[in-house]
C-alpha cells in the first residue's frame, strides 16, 4: 500500500484540467506542493486555472490536447515529461456525460464519448505508467461514477464507458501494486458542475438532481483516499449501501432504478 502523504515538488498530470472536479483537483494539489500538468482542450479555460496555481505558489504547464486522439496524447505527455521530468500523479478526469435512452442516442456520440471517456484514460495510462513502473514509485486516479458500478437507465452509454473504467482500474491496481504503483477508482455520485448541462438536468430525475453533491466534498475525499492508501472510493460513503443491494437484491435494485427514471411519452 503506497501512502501519498506529502505533494511536495511532485509532478501532476490532470485530464480535464479547465473547469469543475479537474480545476479544483489542481487548485488543491497546487496549494499542498505540487507541479501541476493541466490537460484539457480549451487552452483559454486552461491558463484562468493556471493563473489560479501559480497564485497559490506552485508551478503550472499548460498543455492543450484533445485526450480522444493519441498522437495529441502522446506528444502532450512527453512535452510535459520533458518539461517536469518524472510524473508521480496522474488523474484522469477528463470525460462528458449524456442522459437519452440508448434508442434515443446519436452513434456518432456513442463512439465519441466511448473514445473520450475511457480511450482517452487508456492513452494517458499507456504514455506515463511505464515510467512510473520503471521508478518505482507512482499513483493513477481513476475518476469513475457510481453509474460504473451500477446501470444507470438514461446514462447506458455513459455508464458502459465507466465500467469500462472501472474494470481497467480494479485490473490495473493489482498488476502494478508490487512495482510500487498506487490505483484509486472515485466513484462519485452526480456532482454539480458544469459536466451537467441545462439540457442534461431537465432530464435527470428530481431525486438525482436533489441529491448532487459539491465537487470540494469529491476533492477531500480523493485526497483523504491517496493519503490513507485506498483503492476505491465512492462518494458518498452511503450510495456504496447500493452494490449490496444490487448483489443480494438485484429485484429491488431494478424496481428503485425504474422508479427513479422519469416516464417518456
Amino acid at each position: 500500500m503506497l501512502r501519498l502523504t506529502s505533494w511536495e515538488n511532485k509532478a501532476i498530470v490532470i485530464t480535464g484540467a479547465s473547469s469543475g472536479m479537474g480545476r479544483l483537483l489542481a487548485l488543491r494539489a497546487a496549494a499542498e506542493g505540487a507541479r501541476v500538468a493541466l490537460v484539457a482542450r480549451r487552452e483559454d479555460r486552461l491558463l484562468e486555472v493556471a493563473k489560479g496555481v501559480r497564485e497559490a505558489g506552485s508551478e503550472a504547464l499548460i498543455v492543450p490536447c484533445d485526450i480522444s486522439d493519441p498522437e495529441q496524447v502522446a506528444s502532450a505527455a512527453a512535452t510535459i515529461q520533458n518539461t517536469y521530468g518524472p510524473v508521480e500523479v496522474l488523474v484522469n478526469n477528463a470525460g462528458y456525460g449524456g442522459h437519452f435512452s440508448f434508442l434515443e442516442w446519436d452513434q456518432a456520440d456513442i463512439e465519441r464519448m466511448v473514445q473520450t471517456n475511457f480511450l482517452g484514460t487508456v492513452y494517458w495510462t499507456k504514455a506515463l505508467l511505464p515510467a512510473m513502473v520503471e521508478q518505482r514509485r507512482g499513483w493513477v486516479v481513476f475518476m469513475a461514477s457510481v453509474a460504473g458500478k451500477i446501470g444507470v437507465p438514461g446514462e447506458s452509454v455513459y455508464s458502459a464507458t465507466k465500467f469500462a473504467m472501472v474494470g481497467l482500474a480494479e485490473a490495473l491496481s493489482v498488476e502494478v501494486e508490487d512495482a510500487g504503483v498506487h490505483v484509486l477508482t472515485v466513484c462519485p455520485g452526480a456532482i454539480d458542475t458544469e459536466f451537467f448541462s441545462q439540457e442534461d438536468r431537465a432530464r435527470m430525475p428530481e431525486v438525482a438532481l436533489r441529491s448532487m453533491i459539491k465537487p470540494e466534498r469529491v476533492v477531500d475525499a480523493v485526497m483523504d483516499g491517496l493519503a490513507r492508501g485506498k483503492r476505491e472510493i465512492t462518494v458518498p460513503r452511503a450510495i456504496a449501501t447500493a452494490y449490496a443491494v444490487r448483489a443480494l437484491a438485484p429485484r429491488l435494485m431494478r424496481y428503485g432504478l425504474k422508479r427513479a427514471v422519469p416516464k417518456r411519452p
